[in-house]
């Protein structure tokens, strides 16, 4: 059953649960900050709408300086604005920040451990018809492994919101990572939010045999396969890691002694992203059989968002057909 403790969306479970864009969410959450702190400031590389900047644009005019195409730039000039006492939001798609400007991020931002924060938006492969050369589906693997670097992955778009707010109020470097499509909101205003804690969203009667743990938007699938599974005498805790650095390894620690059996679930390359950073904690730690639902090492491509998701093995089929493999490995 859902979790209650969470107060998530009891249209959860709907065919017509509301669906919004988690990049809107963002978008919301800076303006919330905006107003908490005459300190936030925006800045944008040429996408103001695209990546719903232009609420804070649009609210706090004298507070949002449009870059233009040059992510590079864009970093940099955060960093000095941190530096002066500012706390800078940055945006552009993820595929060119931080794809283009990593280095840049590393140096000025990360380095310097500047209060900055890096907004990916239209990340993973539901960027759709935009293809390949869009589709950031690296960047959690290049944002994770910097010092100093938190990362954040929200499920839906209120907890985008909250996210972005929390943001503002720890001044830390960090990457927010949003999708562009609209996807089923989860959570409510009332669910608990806090900076590297997993929310245990879905709990079966009994001990779990296997555990799910998945971030972003594939969570709702998520949640639609325990359920689905459950029906059948499989039962499935699913954990919501919405942020992967720092990783709340105890409540992945709890998990993997629950259940010696996992999937993780991430719109993202295997390699680097939510998958290995629980194998890596978990080789030292518990070592667990772990089933992972992501991109096998290849690049996107054109296509519907959907039809996207289910071409590379991450709808609700695939991760059924997972945790059923976890299971039997389990069981041998």
């Amino acid at each position: 059953m859902l979790n209650p403790n969470l107060k998530l969306n009891p249209k959860l479970w709907n065919d017509d649960v509301e669906q919004i864009p988690i990049r809107k969410g963002f978008g919301e959450g800076l303006v919330n900050a905006g107003e908490a702190d005459k300190n936030v400031v925006a800045l944008c590389a040429d996408l103001t709408e695209s990546t719903q900047m232009h609420l804070f644009k649009e609210r706090f005019p004298d507070r949002f300086v449009e870059i233009g195409v040059a992510e590079q730039n864009l970093v940099t000039v955060a960093s000095g604005m941190s530096a002066m006492g500012k706390m800078p939001f940055v945006s552009s798609y993820a595929m060119f920040s931080p794809g283009r400007n990593w280095e840049q991020i590393r140096t000025t931002i990360a380095y310097n451990d500047r209060a900055v924060v890096i907004v990916g938006s239209h990340a993973g492969i539901s960027v759709g018809p935009d293809g390949g050369t869009h589709q950031a589906i690296e960047d959690i693997a290049i944002m994770r492994v910097m010092p100093n670097m938190i990362v954040l992955s929200p499920c839906d778009a209120v907890q985008a919101r909250i996210a972005t707010k929390a943001l503002a109020n720890i001044k830390k470097p960090a990457y927010l990572r949003l999708a562009r499509e609209k996807t089923p909101v989860m959570t409510t205003e009332a669910t608990p939010f806090e900076i590297g804690k997993a929310q245990v969203m879905y709990t079966p009667d009994g001990l779990a045999h296997v555990g799910v743990i998945a971030t972003g938007a594939l969570l709702h699938r998520a949640l639609l396969a325990a359920r689905d599974l459950e029906k059948k005498g499989i039962r499935v805790k699913v954990l919501n890691i919405h942020t992967i650095k720092p990783l709340d390894t105890d409540a992945i620690f709890a998990l993997a002694k629950e259940t010696r059996a996992l999937v993780t679930v991430e719109e993202h390359q295997k390699i680097g992203g939510l998958g290995s950073a629980v194998a890596e904690f978990l080789a030292q730690k518990l070592p667990t059989p772990i089933e992972m639902i992501g991109v096998d090492d290849h690049f996107g491509q054109s296509g519907k968002p959907d039809e996207l998701i289910e071409h590379y093995g991450m709808g609700r089929e695939a991760i059924k057909a997972a945790i059923t493999r976890a299971v039997n490995r389990k069981n041998g």
